[in-house]
């Protein structure tokens, strides 16, 4: 078992034994401030781009949803005729290649899963780079008419200058122990949200519970993540007379296997769908191996919209060089993909209307065709 796989458990779990690392986060926390402060006060330089910049990202490591409301927010701007553009810093991708674009022919272990996977359901420009000046300027040189630049989990990348900010906090997972790194899983303090755009990720059924109390504030921001259809992972057209399994059905039982930064979220909502779930985590951003996914063929096997991106990949690069043996037809034929949409509440498109005016970007008015 990895060291990340350790600490994320003890995480999970809120042992004891983390207490021991205190002296630790006490000096990351120092390190953090002494360098917030550096850039804000221009002991260290920053870079100011010459169109907005929004920022969404997290305080806490592991996943919160930031992906989905990357590619709800890129969907509505679109349709309000605003030319979005995305960076990221590219994890997972070969930071020798870059700063890059990407396409829709792109590879996850060029420009990373992520990227890949918001590019593929949007359509956007996109440019990753770990230096984010150089992932703009790449960007800007290729669509120089863009409006707006979203950057991708930059929250803490302060050599980036921003207009706007939303925190995504997981609601359902909280703070743990609310301590820093490697006591909890904060990469800032709690203190970081005052004043801040926080974008509450929240299960459904909280939701519906809050709305039906009118406890939940009218000007909380909030979103969920929808389910939709569980779809065929892979299906070339050579494949069309050979596949003939259905999909899942409610009370199966499947495997499913996420390499996400907060797995657990997955497994639960596959619960919620009702299927029978054998949980297999892994590591945010794993890179899978089509014979390690052999080992789960007594079942179907669902994976997140992230993880299909990197098996897709895996696929079309083995059958480039070589046809499929019969075992590896048999796991194309029992994986599935499982694509959530991020919900925005109204309060979220309302007060992303007025900071958009606010940075002198013109939107018309559309959260009313958000509230499913």
């Amino acid at each position: 078992m990895s060291i990340e796989t350790t600490v994320t458990r003890a995480w999970q779990r809120q042992a004891a034994w983390l207490w021991l690392l205190l002296p630790i986060s006490w000096l990351y926390g120092l390190i953090t401030l002494i360098r917030r402060h550096a850039y804000k006060t221009g002991v260290l330089s920053s870079y100011c781009a010459p169109v907005p910049v929004m920022v969404i990202g997290n305080i806490s490591v592991g996943g919160s949803g930031k992906t989905p409301l990357i590619i709800a927010l890129v969907n509505h701007l679109q349709k309000q005729r605003i030319s979005v553009g995305v960076i990221s810093r590219g994890y997972g991708g070969d930071t020798s290649q870059m700063p890059a674009l990407v396409s829709a022919n792109s590879l996850p272990n060029v420009v990373g899963d992520e990227p890949c996977l918001i590019v593929n359901m949007t359509g956007v420009a996109m440019a990753v780079c770990p230096n984010r000046e150089q992932a703009i300027t790449t960007l800007l040189a290729a669509y120089p008419d863009l409006q707006l630049i979203i950057a991708d989990d930059g929250l803490q990348h302060y050599a980036l200058q921003r207009d706007i900010e939303w925190i995504v906090v997981d609601a359902a997972r909280g703070f743990g122990n609310e301590q820093l790194l490697p006591t909890g899983f904060l990469r800032e303090p709690m203190s970081r949200l005052k004043g801040a755009s926080v974008i509450y990720h929240e299960r459904p059924k909280t939701i519906s519970t809050h709305n039906k109390g009118n406890q939940q504030p009218a000007n909380r921001l909030t979103m969920h993540l929808k389910a939709d259809d569980i779809q065929r992972l892979w299906q070339p057209i050579s494949f069309n007379s050979q596949i003939r399994e259905k999909a899942p059905e409610k009370g199966s039982k499947i495997h499913a296997v996420s390499g996400i930064g907060y797995p657990q979220r997955f497994f639960d909502t596959l619960d919620l769908l009702g299927f029978d779930v054998i949980g297999h985590s892994y590591p945010d951003h794993y890179d899978f191996s089509l014979a390690e996914l052999l080992q789960y063929g007594d079942h179907p096997i669902i994976v997140t919209t992230k993880d299909a991106v990197k098996i897709r990949a895996l696929l079309l690069e083995y059958t480039a060089e070589q046809a499929l043996p019969d075992d590896y037809k048999t796991l194309v034929s029992k994986l599935w993909v499982l694509p959530v949409t991020a919900v925005l509440s109204d309060s979220c498109y309302h007060h992303l209307q007025q900071q958009l005016d606010h940075v002198g970007i013109d939107i018309k008015s559309g959260q009313n065709e958000h509230a499913l």
